[in-house]
């Protein structure tokens, strides 16, 4: 059985590395630095079913990547993972149901894995 495929964007490569190395034994693991990039991959990886994104990036905001996001790939379920203060376009998004949920940076790699176990469940 393949294992569930989960993107993060995040224009940190030391952050990307931490959770590709810390994660691919349990998940397919895909990373992009900006959002034009994890929109090309969710176009060509159809049945990835987790994205974490970064909040501020170059081009974009993890926001809007992930308005951007839930065109190409409805099914997946989206967080954002931020350095700063949770604010009110994150609260916005949140309520909306757009992200489910987000982390602060540094981030929890414990509390990230059972989010993503949660929502594979159900979806």
């Amino acid at each position: 059985m393949s294992k569930p495929k989960i993107l993060y964007v995040d224009d940190e490569p030391l952050n990307l590395m931490l959770l590709k190395v810390n994660f691919s034994k349990q998940y397919e693991v895909l990373t992009a630095p900006d959002g034009p990039s994890g929109l090309e991959i969710l176009k060509n990886n159809h049945d990835i079913r987790v994205v974490l994104s970064d909040m501020k990036m170059p081009y974009m905001s993890g926001i809007e990547f992930i308005r951007q996001a839930t065109d190409i790939s409805p099914q997946s379920s989206y967080f954002i993972v931020t350095g700063f203060d949770f604010n009110a376009e994150i609260q916005e998004a949140q309520q909306q149901g757009l992200i489910r949920k987000y982390f602060s940076k540094p981030f929890k790699l414990n509390e990230i894995d059972f989010e993503i176990q949660q929502s594979l469940q159900l979806n």
